[in-house]
């Protein structure tokens, strides 16, 4: 199943004026009007020379206003913005303008593209020449850095002729909204290429187990010990023989996604530092997104795996309320839909709501399911209410609960202490770790399967535990 068409649309817009005079003198005409200054230099001792330097500067300025005359009007010039696929973080994206000169003269353009910081951190210029009455187009890449929706802004253009003694100002209202997605990266693919070779195959050799499931299989006649609830009565009453309904595992099982958005899913840490089609060398290095960042790109992931192994994809992410859900369902709309919510989840200042959103998951659904909840632990002294929530969703789920580690905190657990201070910061570090093993330990033993995960291994563990669960039938 290929990701959905994302990326924004064109946005087209004729010039306007920058300003009330949209005209002025070049940086050419400045320094000409320099050396006929340097005429009053010899002007003190030869009066002649005064008047030469008035003349010589009459004649640059009476040459910047023809040239500024000969340039085409800022309405002949109209300004195209075009994406050539959806931004996303950790990948490059690349935006093409187009230019196109209705007036009779060649003119040398500087663009300026006021992108928002969530796209691009500090803007260029970019230089184009433009031909009249032939569209002329400029791309270069931009890098996101933060999900979401963000606004674009104008396009401004300071265009000039070949002789390049005046310029005017234009602008063009290229504004519009575009959402930024969780990372859509390449450097997975072949990951989820393996991991759907290796679902196929376990799906040609994994016997159908009979009497589990309520998929219907198939009829039989009925035997000493079956369930009398599994009688079907119409085809007895047919051959005048009780007979009984057999049943598989369902090959199709819903699955939900569970993010927290509170405040330890805002802390940022390096990870998915692979490259886009080459375009991120080694000295680039990894770029820093929040845990929920990497949580939104593994839910992504997760969600096409599972959609194209036939299973059903459900959506709960919540802070201190719900921001997102969406029930499971499958199909390329229904995976567009999902990446559509992931771009607008966003982290809180304050502590999730954990017990909340357990009891709406168990109200959307109530049959059994497998739920991937993807948090963090508190370091507190008390048990985390995130515990007792993943408790109450064991006795009705399959629950994969993943705690995403700070990597920065391993560090420091393991190095060896050179000072006191170090030494304390190791001592606090261990502790930290020890703690939110003992909590994931007790975790397991009540059923769940639990992964403590730096982020740069998040989602390749992931998509392999969830094969494991199809694998062994755990539903």
């Amino acid at each position: 199943m290929n990701f959905p068409s994302l990326h924004p649309g064109p946005v087209h817009a004729v010039c306007e004026r920058r300003r009330r005079w949209s005209f002025g003198l070049t940086g050419r005409s400045i320094g000409l009007f320099t050396v006929g200054f340097l005429l009053l230099v010899p002007g003190f001792w030869v009066s002649g020379l005064s008047y030469a330097m008035l003349v010589w500067d009459g004649l640059v300025l009476l040459a910047a206003l023809l040239d500024g005359l000969r340039l085409p009007a800022v309405s002949q010039l109209s300004a195209t913005r075009t994406w050539s696929s959806a931004p996303a973080l950790d990948g490059e994206t690349e935006i093409e303008l187009t230019l196109e000169n209705q007036g009779r003269t060649i003119v040398h353009c500087r663009l300026l593209d006021d992108l928002s910081p969530a796209l691009v951190a500090d803007p260029q210029t970019h230089r184009l020449t433009v031909f009249p009455r032939v569209p002329a187009r400029l791309r270069y890449h931009v890098e996101p850095q933060e999900r979401g929706d963000c606004e674009t802004g104008w396009l401004y253009v300071r265009y000039r002729s070949g002789l390049g003694l005046a310029e005017r100002w234009a602008k063009a209202k290229l504004t519009q909204t575009v959402r930024v997605y969780p990372a859509l990266r390449t450097t997975e693919e072949q990951q989820i290429l393996l991991a759907r070779s290796r679902q196929i195959d376990l799906q040609l050799r994994q016997a159908r187990l009979r009497g589990l499931g309520r998929d219907f299989e198939s009829l039989r006649e009925y035997r000493e010990g079956d369930d009398v609830r599994d009688i079907c009565w119409t085809a007895t009453a047919r051959r005048g023989n009780l007979i009984t309904r057999q049943y598989q595992t369902e090959r199709s099982q819903p699955v939900w996604i569970v993010l927290d958005c509170g405040r330890l899913m805002r802390s940022r840490v390096a990870g998915l530092a692979g490259t886009k089609n080459g375009s991120r060398g080694p000295a680039a290095g990894p770029q820093v997104h929040s845990k929920l960042d990497h949580a939104c790109s593994t839910a992504v992931a997760l969600a096409q795996l599972a959609l194209y192994s036939g299973d059903r994809v459900g959506l709960l992410a919540y802070g201190q309320g719900i921001q997102q859900r969406l029930l499971p369902g499958r199909g390329s709309d229904h995976l567009r839909q999902f990446i559509e919510l992931l771009a607008q989840v966003r982290s809180e200042p304050s502590e999730a709501d954990h017990l909340r959103a357990t009891t709406v998951l168990n109200r959307l659904q109530p049959r059994r399911s497998l739920i991937l909840w993807i948090t963090d632990l508190a370091e507190t002294a008390m048990r985390p209410e995130v515990i007792d929530g993943a408790v109450q969703l064991l006795r009705r789920h399959v629950l994969l609960f993943v705690a995403m580690a700070q990597p920065e905190v391993d560090l420091i657990a393991r190095a060896r202490p050179k000072n006191v201070e170090q030494m304390f910061r190791s001592a606090a570090a261990q502790e930290m770790a020890g703690r939110r093993e003992l909590l994931l330990a007790r975790l397991h033993e009540q059923g769940a399967l639990t992964l403590d995960l730096d982020p740069e291994a998040l989602t390749s563990t992931v998509l392999n535990q969830y094969l494991t669960v199809k694998e062994r039938a755990m539903l």
